[in-house]
């Protein structure tokens, strides 16, 4: 399945849930299903420009990526997850390219202050210079 796919898949699901506010409410639940390992909490792995402290960890396994995080705000750790969940088991060539469309197909961008949809932008900026780190220390992908 390719990343768009994927991402059109997880678009889907969400929009069975036809109220907004109960659409965010099942996210914000969802987003402990990743932990992040205490081991990664560090420094090095927290996402600038949010206001609610985000770490993201990522790496490259068998060719595909792998992403895992954490926030202090339930309703930033649920948004972050999903973005962990989309790119997560992908080529890293798409992860770099694939941008996230579902703020705006599941319409939660009318919900999510300025501040958390940049937040969520700095995430995606991190997890686009991870997956081009992974590219160039893996020329022969």
């Amino acid at each position: 399945m390719s990343l768009d796919e994927k991402q059109q898949s997880l678009i889907d699901d969400l929009n069975i849930i036809h109220d907004l506010h109960e659409r965010l409410n099942a996210l914000v639940s969802s987003g402990h299903a990743l932990k992040l390992d205490e081991a990664h909490k560090t420094e090095a792995n927290l996402v600038p420009g949010c206001v609610s402290r985000v770490w993201l960890h990522g790496e490259l396994v068998d060719g595909r990526t792998r992403f895992t995080c954490d926030a202090e705000s339930p309703m930033v750790n649920g948004l972050a997850a999903l973005l962990c969940d989309l790119y997560t088991d992908a080529d890293p060539a798409e992860v770099a390219i694939v941008e996230p469309r579902v703020w705006e197909a599941c319409s939660f961008n009318k919900m999510l202050s300025p501040t958390r949809l940049n937040g969520l932008a700095n995430m995606r900026l991190r997890i686009r210079a991870m997956a081009n780190e992974f590219i160039a220390s893996n020329p022969s992908h």
